[in-house]
């Protein structure tokens, strides 16, 4: 009886604190309260400095990042203060549970075994309403110490298709990188490298992922 009652009363808790610390209107309140819950499990267990993209306050952005772990994601939210609609690989977003709550943030699915161009071409429409798109261009975990991977070119064409400026991030610190459910809940001294946005132009698109390569692939000095 008394485990019943303080599991009622620490499910309470959760939700107040989740609620409190919530900084962006998503499209379901749930998600709203998974945000804040990010945002301090971000703070106190990964110890993130208060870190914010420069995101304009309405229209088109693109979000990167070097991806080096499960954590990533939750990590570019605490620094976001707009809902962020992450490309995913599809066996992810159908994962049982996850599922529903993928669908409610937004979340795009990619067939990367099938059709990826109709998540770029969703991904547009995102952009095209006013959306900020995030992705890992790497398109997989990809630690410094693995040999070079050429990350992919679908941002720079959604970029230069959208006129969307790119706000590459660098993560640092991660304690369980390389480990995509431990991570989460692993304690980190995390780093954000905020760079320079990057603006596409069709003409330039090489140049343009190279640019992203440099800023996300560039460890920050300790």
């Amino acid at each position: 009886m008394y485990w019943l009652l303080g599991g009622i009363i620490l499910l309470i808790l959760l939700m107040i604190a989740g609620h409190r610390a919530s900084k962006v209107a998503w499209a379901h309140p749930i998600v709203n309260w998974v945000d804040g819950l990010v945002r301090l499990l971000c703070k106190y267990i990964h110890r993130l400095p208060a870190t914010y993209i420069p995101l304009p306050t309405e229209g088109a952005a693109i979000v990167v990042a070097n991806h080096i772990s499960g954590l990533d994601p939750l990590l570019l939210i605490a620094a976001s203060r707009r809902p962020l609609r992450f490309l995913i690989a599809r066996e992810e977003y159908e994962r049982p549970v996850l599922h529903w709550l993928f669908k409610a943030a937004g979340c795009i699915p990619v067939d990367r075994k099938g059709r990826p161009e109709l998540a770029l071409r969703q991904a547009l429409r995102a952009l095209q309403n006013g959306e900020v798109v995030a992705l890992f261009p790497h398109g997989k975990i990809h630690l410094d110490s693995y040999p070079p991977r050429k990350i992919k070119g679908g941002v720079t064409r959604l970029a230069a298709w959208s006129s969307a400026p790119i706000y590459p991030v660098r993560i640092d610190g991660v304690g369980a990188a390389g480990h995509v459910a431990l991570a989460p809940f692993y304690p980190s001294k995390v780093r954000l490298t905020i760079n320079e946005v990057v603006s596409c132009h069709p003409q330039q698109l090489a140049e343009c992922l190279a640019k992203i390569t440099l800023a996300i692939e560039t460890p920050e000095p300790v």
